[in-house]
């Protein structure tokens, strides 16, 4: 029975679909998380007398601090749009194929 239902399912076309786009959409996003982190990090390594230098004339705040929160703010918009995808499309798709492979 349980092997039955799993061929039905590996034999979608939305099966594939969805195992398709999740993988390419989870691997785009992952680089555009790690473009925003790392990217902080090399300029950390590379750059430090830039993020070193002050927001404005008689301010004690760096450069770097407001980058910094800037990346832990991309990294929760960047989540926060994948989490929006999986729970509509993602989670649509495979309860369709749950739905499709149990009717069968």
């Amino acid at each position: 029975m349980v092997e039955d239902i799993a061929a039905r399912v590996s034999a979608n076309p939305k099966y594939h679909r969805l195992v398709g786009t999740r993988g390419v959409y989870s691997v785009l996003m992952t680089l555009c998380v790690m473009v925003v982190y790392y990217g902080y990090i090399l300029l950390i390594a590379f750059d430090k007398e830039w993020l070193a230098g002050k927001l404005a004339g008689g301010m004690t705040t760096s450069i770097g601090i407001p980058l910094g929160v800037g990346v832990i703010v991309a990294t929760i918009i960047l989540t926060n749009i994948y989490v929006r995808r999986a729970n509509t499309e993602f989670d649509r798709l495979n309860a369709e194929i749950i739905s499709e492979a149990n009717r069968k």
